[in-house]
């Protein structure tokens, strides 16, 4: 062997070396982060009270009589292009109408009464009060009751899952178990306390509400959840198997290096990704990412400045319906953008969309609310590595042909690496429990019976 040949082998030798150590590290998951009880609560730690105590929304006069002030003195509206329906964010002349129903129809005492009819609770967990729904089966004879915490995610609250709850505690013809659910407001959303100290991200979210959990005496139970919800419950999994029965997720993603390459392979061979039933949900790629693109822009700014972008939302009542219900749209149904009504009365009521607005005026919560993608999609956060780890406990996702992106379960297997129910649903968007609460309580039923007999099987 020449010169030549010497360097062109040790060039070989050393492209060989370097892609087998590149492929094992892509098919390797990064340690186990431990993740500590931190204290979020303001100034330092004292003594925690572990109470537990009813809670009822009961918001002041002076609330709502601010509202409606701001609601009448609202600046005029830049009217929409001529032509265009929602493709510039939510059109003005849609965003009258409902300002006008809220003004005149919606009656918050009324819809108190309607959110104060599931039994509340609020409880101290690492230094924050953390609001919840408790709702037990009122029918248990001969049945064994299995606690389900069902999370909610951005623009989102508790309010998505009120007519699923009696769906999941009500008994099920040849189930021999029946749900006791657990619904809490996040962290800074809604009626839980927001952090005082940077650094609470999913990751963070998920140790709040396994202590939760075990705080009300669950040692073992299942998981639900949708957007931050469905990232929440995935690392809850990860990080508690000894604890997570089963998780069902309507947002199953993965994004380790892999499962970049493979997508990106799919885009010249489809098939090596996903099946020809729903290459359509995934390819062409460049327009896929384009649609991405499209619908994230909020992203960004809420990763970067939340506390700008809360001051105009918590200053404006309208506003703040504008940007919320604009996600109700384009989210539930991207084709929506091209109706001037925004489609929102196809799957919603403006009452039940305001519910969710009033969740996060009469709160000032908008600001912390957001804060979630600041702390979460940082360095510090993205380096625990929680989102490449596998996840052993069983899986199940719910797939709805609206949302915002699709993965087929040969990318998801790497992830969930038990996944035991894959549905792939006809009709539905990102708001799942507010959109289709039967098809999505159904799924969870059938996942968690699966779940149950795959405890059974030796491992």
């Amino acid at each position: 062997m020449g010169l030549c040949g010497k360097i062109i082998f040790l060039a070989i030798t050393g492209l060989a070396v370097f892609a087998g150590i590149t492929i094992h590290s892509l098919l390797q998951a990064p340690p186990l982060p431990t993740l500590e009880n931190t204290y979020w609560g303001p100034g330092k730690l004292t003594k925690e009270d572990t109470s537990v105590k009813p809670f009822k929304i009961k918001i002041p006069d002076e609330v709502i009589t601010d509202l409606k002030k701001r609601l009448d003195q609202a600046r005029p509206f830049a009217s929409p292009l001529e032509g265009i329906q929602q493709q510039y964010g939510m059109n003005t002349n849609l965003l009258k109408e409902i300002v006008e129903f809220w003004k005149t129809k919606y009656n918050w005492r009324e819809r108190e009464q309607f959110l104060n009819k599931y039994p509340q609770f609020t409880t101290s967990i690492q230094g924050l009060q953390i609001h919840f729904i408790r709702v037990k089966p009122a029918q248990t004879a001969g049945l064994q009751v299995v606690p389900l915490l069902l999370l909610h995610g951005w623009p989102g609250s508790v309010r998505e899952f009120y007519e699923m709850i009696p769906l999941l505690t009500t008994p099920q013809k040849g189930q021999n178990f029946v749900f006791e659910v657990i619904v809490p407001s996040l962290p800074g959303y809604g009626f839980s306390q927001a952090a005082a100290k940077p650094g609470l991200g999913a990751a963070q979210m998920a140790v709040v509400f396994n202590n939760l959990m075990k705080r009300l005496g669950f040692e073992k139970y299942y998981l639900q959840g949708g957007d931050w919800g469905g990232i929440i419950v995935a690392n809850m999994a990860t990080l508690y198997p000894k604890n997570v029965l089963g998780v069902h997720s309507n947002i199953c993603y993965i994004d380790t290096p892999l499962s970049f390459i493979k997508t990106f392979i799919g885009s010249f061979y489809p098939g090596f990704v996903v099946s020809k039933e729903h290459q359509d949900k995934m390819y062409p790629y460049s327009q896929k990412f384009m649609d991405i693109l499209l619908e994230t822009g909020y992203l960004h700014l809420q990763a970067t400045k939340p506390d700008t972008i809360g001051v105009a939302l918590s200053d404006s009542p309208v506003g703040l319906a504008a940007y919320i219900l604009e996600k109700f749209t384009t989210w539930t149904n991207p084709e929506w953008k091209n109706k001037p009504d925004g489609g929102l009365k196809l799957k919603y009521s403006y009452t039940d969309l305001l519910d969710n607005v009033m969740i996060y005026w009469v709160t000032g919560s908008i600001t912390t609310s957001m804060r979630l993608y600041s702390e979460t999609f940082n360095k510090a956060h993205v380096s625990l590595g929680v989102d490449k780890q596998p996840i052993e406990v069983p899986s199940a996702c719910a797939k709805f042909p609206y949302e915002l992106a699709y993965q087929s379960d040969y990318l998801l297997q790497e992830r969930y690496v038990n996944l035991v129910q894959s549905s792939d649903f006809p009709d539905g968007g990102h708001f799942a429990a507010f959109e289709e609460p039967k098809l999505l309580a159904d799924d969870v039923w059938s996942a968690v019976d699966k779940f149950r007999n795959f405890k059974k099987k030796p491992q």
